[in-house]
This record gives structure tokens, C-alpha cells and sequence, in this order.
């Protein structure tokens, strides 16, 4: 049976075995120095359980700034925030919340210092749901100044780009800005 090396990327003869491929032609390792902004990026990166980004069967990474919370932080980080705060309620169980999630990590990024994402646990948070009349997960709420933007309520999965369109169209509005 062949081996794999890091180095020469030939493959092993087993077929569950990935390919390893070198990204360039230089077959050395090169490590280079990080810039402030990556050291901050980083800085958001954890380990998470049920995270996005799966490094092994055991663990995974997930970056950015999409923070879960329950009912107990509800009201100092998305009642009393300064920014407007898209809420996504979620959960485990549910197959377009997790198709979605990729989508709403990039809004956290891409929308950085004009809006703050966090996500809610629809199991353990049954008087949020109740509160805000959730009834199809997922579903995205935007709240500014302590209230819910009027005709901000999306339930179902969407896209990036309709996500984007979503959010521009929040963010552009007399109501929000």
C-alpha cells in the first residue's frame, strides 16, 4: 500500500484516502507574518461543537462574529445594541438553517460595524419565540433602537445574493437609517 506524503502529494491506494495536492509549486512550507487586521479575524475564531468550519470528525472552527444567545443577554445585545441587530432564530434540528448559516456568517462579515448578527436557539428560548411570533424556521428579524424594524420578518432560507438584496434594502430604508 502506498503512503501519503505531504510533500511529493502522491495518493494512497485506499479510495476513501483524499488526494493531496501542493497549492503551488514550492514544496517547502511558508510561514507568513500575519497583518493586524488577520491577528483580529482570528481573534474571533473558536472552537465550537456545532461550528461551520469542520477541521476533523472531532472538532470544528467557526469564524466571525455570529454570536448565539439566549434570553438572558437578548435585551443588552439586541434591545440596548447601538448598531441594528439581525437576529436569527434557528436550530438544531432544522435542515434550511443550516443551509442558510454560510449565508448569515457572511452577512456578520460583510455587514461588519453597520449591523450586528446574532443567532437564537428556538428550543431553549420558547418565550423569544412566543414574543417575536416565530413560526417557520429560519427566521430573520432586524431590531433597531430596541424595537423590531416594520416588514423585517423573513422566515425561510434565502441566498447570499437574496440575503444581501434583504439587508441593503433594511439598511437603505427611512426606518433604519
Amino acid at each position: 500500500m502506498a503512503t501519503t506524503s505531504f510533500f511529493n502529494a502522491t495518493s494512497t491506494s485506499h479510495p476513501l484516502s483524499p488526494t493531496i495536492r501542493p497549492l503551488s509549486s514550492h514544496r517547502r512550507l511558508q510561514f507568513v507574518p500575519l497583518s493586524p487586521s488577520s491577528y483580529a479575524k482570528l481573534a474571533r475564531c473558536r472552537v465550537d461543537p456545532i461550528g461551520q468550519r469542520r477541521l476533523s470528525g472531532l472538532m470544528s472552527v467557526r469564524c466571525g462574529a455570529v454570536k448565539t444567545i439566549g434570553q438572558s443577554e437578548f435585551s443588552t445585545e439586541v434591545l440596548e445594541s447601538e448598531l441594528p441587530v439581525l437576529v436569527d432564530f434557528v436550530a438544531d434540528w432544522c435542515g434550511p438553517c443550516r443551509l442558510i448559516a454560510p449565508a448569515v456568517e457572511w452577512a456578520s462579515q460583510e455587514f461588519e460595524g453597520r449591523i450586528k448578527v446574532v443567532k437564537i436557539d428556538h428550543d431553549a428560548n420558547p418565550q423569544l419565540i412566543e414574543k417575536y411570533k416565530v413560526y417557520g424556521l429560519p427566521t430573520l428579524i432586524l431590531f433597531k433602537n430596541g424595537q423590531e424594524v416594520p416588514d423585517s420578518k423573513r422566515e425561510g432560507a434565502m441566498t447570499k445574493a437574496k440575503l444581501k438584496e434583504y439587508l441593503d434594502s433594511l439598511l437603505e430604508s427611512a426606518s433604519v437609517a
